[in-house]
């Protein structure tokens, strides 16, 4: 038997921001919100449907060095350009990670400058 991904946290300092940010990148909507201020965004079948749910978990501290982990984006209803425009609407900022300038991806940060990837390659929705 394997394990699924289910869901990710993201400690944050502003998780009601974060997550509206997120929500609208990917189409989410909020599906709950603990008294601790975490914010949990999903698609519509919600926990435990076909995609993954995200938890914005509110810490004081910043996390110390660079982030392990990163989000990797496909566009599912436009070319690239168009996402990453869209993306950048809504206020993501390009970020540099020593990209050649060659990539077929770009590198964005979210407003708290978390880093992503939006990738060429259209994919269909969940």
């Amino acid at each position: 038997m394997a394990c699924r991904f289910s869901e990710l946290v993201i400690d944050c300092r502003d998780a009601e921001s974060l997550a509206a940010f997120w929500a609208a990148v990917l189409d989410y909507r909020v599906l709950g919100r603990e008294g601790n201020g975490e914010v949990e965004i999903g698609p519509e079948a919600g926990f435990g449907g076909p995609a993954p749910t995200l938890i914005f978990q509110p810490v004081a501290e910043p996390t110390p060095g660079k982030v392990r982990l990163h989000i990797d984006l496909n566009p599912t209803d436009r070319d690239q350009d168009a996402e990453l425009q869209r993306l950048l609407d809504l206020g993501a900022a390009p970020a540099d990670v020593g990209q050649s300038g060659d990539e077929s991806f770009h590198v964005l940060a979210d407003p708290e400058g978390n880093e992503f990837c939006l990738l060429r390659t259209r994919l269909d929705p969940v």
